[in-house]
């Protein structure tokens, strides 16, 4: 049975209340620890009002599996956002520690897709970075407090949306040192304690000191008062940080411990599985991997994602609303043909993908092996269909001889 090539659904869902939805309501301000301003009737209020199975369930629409990670991630979010919510109101939490998420796992398994689906849903300004193009302030490289001005930007210059966004920091596991460093190391502990303030509780200027062009029009802006009420800087008391990771040779630092801890008692018959590994991981693992002691301890909240068997991926391409299938139809759509693809076709490709080893990814790559010469070859033909079977994916050049020959 063929499947629908129509494009995925827009991204809605119930409950969800973006930033501003409700401009005609009082809102509150923190202006330092324990003093709250009330602000004008005018000035938006951040609204909340999901819980951790409506976040869940819109995470199922467009990642398949990791159901611990979709759970403990759920969690926190609403943790997270509801404190945010409840301190614009007056409710003070005056000792709240934020529960920054970390996430570990093979690439392709849809870190990066859960955590930017769950910013659409909640409406807040979203961030993506590798960890790698940062190091120490003062050396080549990108600064980290580059990250909370993208925010900014993100939120289209509005500073108190981005103060209640999410920072998503990728490869965080690059950051790791392994013994002391031969010189200055300005790419993984530098890095590191440059994060501790933003991930807590930081100001960040709002213009980089920097950006000489920045400060001028900040600048001029003032003079000429259409800047005039522009925060200087941004804090990150309330924004969320998520970082993740491969940690590749993690486990052999779990196995040795737990090896450790047993050599007194009756060993394992068998070493624990991937994922069973991973769910086992403590502080004192991340340590010893190269992390700091002080970065490890911001993130409290932590989740390990597992590898994507044939069947994950076979139900990514069938159902996962921003499944490939989706962008493959369209690109065929627009030239006036219709694509279709049968279920022994979608599992074909799944099947080729885990070969690829790298997760969803790999699906990416045995698909543009596929379509490639039909992309180029089909379009401008009176060809107005093309079926994917199994047949088709295994040997593509062949397939599309006969195509066109019955034409």
């Amino acid at each position: 049975m063929a499947l629908s090539n129509q494009v995925g659904r827009s991204l809605k869902s119930r409950g969800a209340s973006a930033p501003g939805a409700s401009p005609g309501q009082p809102r509150t301000r923190l202006a330092k620890p324990g003093v709250v301003e009330s602000a004008a009737p005018s000035e938006p209020q951040f609204s909340f009002n999901l819980k951790p199975r409506d976040i869940a369930r819109h995470l199922n629409r467009f990642v398949i599996g990791q159901r611990e990670a979709k759970q403990v991630l759920s969690v926190a979010l609403c943790d997270h956002f509801q404190h945010v919510r409840l301190t614009q109101e007056g409710n003070l939490a005056p000792y709240y520690q934020k529960q920054n998420v970390l996430l570990l796992g093979p690439t392709g398994v849809g870190k990066t897709h859960l955590i930017r689906s769950a910013a659409e849903l909640i409406g807040v300004p979203f961030v993506k970075a590798d960890a790698t193009k940062f190091s120490e302030t003062g050396y080549v490289g990108g600064d980290v407090d580059d990250l909370v001005r993208d925010l900014v930007r993100r939120a289209g210059g509005d500073v108190k949306k981005a103060e209640h966004g999410i920072i998503y920091l990728d490869e965080v596991d690059k950051l790791a040192t392994h013994g002391e460093p031969l010189g200055r190391d300005v790419s993984g502990r530098g890095v590191q304690t440059n994060l501790l303030k933003l991930m807590e509780d930081g100001d960040v200027p709002v213009v980089s000191p920097n950006d000489v062009t920045g400060q001028l029009q900040s600048a001029m802006s003032v003079m000429r008062g259409s800047g005039a009420s522009q925060p200087e800087v941004i804090n990150t008391r309330h924004i969320l940080f998520i970082v993740s990771g491969a940690f590749a040779g993690l486990e052999e630092l779990i196995v040795r411990r737990l090896e450790r801890s047993v050599a007194t008692k009756r060993p394992q018959r068998s070493r624990p599985r991937s994922e069973e590994l991973l769910e086992r991981v403590t502080t004192a693992d991340f340590i010893a991997f190269g992390l700091e002691p002080e970065f490890v301890g911001r993130l409290p909240v932590r989740v390990a994602c597992h590898g994507l068997s044939t069947e994950d991926l076979f139900n990514v391409l069938r159902k996962s609303e921003s499944s490939l299938i989706h962008q493959y139809a369209r690109a065929f759509a627009a030239y006036g043909i219709k694509c279709e693809f049968r279920e022994d076709g979608l599992r074909r490709l799944a099947e080729l993908a885990v070969d690829e080893q790298t997760g969803a990814r790999g699906l990416m790559t045995q698909c543009e092996r596929v379509f490639r010469d039909f992309k180029f070859q089909l379009p401008g033909r009176r060809i107005k269909r093309l079926v994917v079977t199994a047949r088709l994916v295994d040997a593509p050049a062949r397939e599309l001889w006969r195509l066109l020959k019955k034409r």
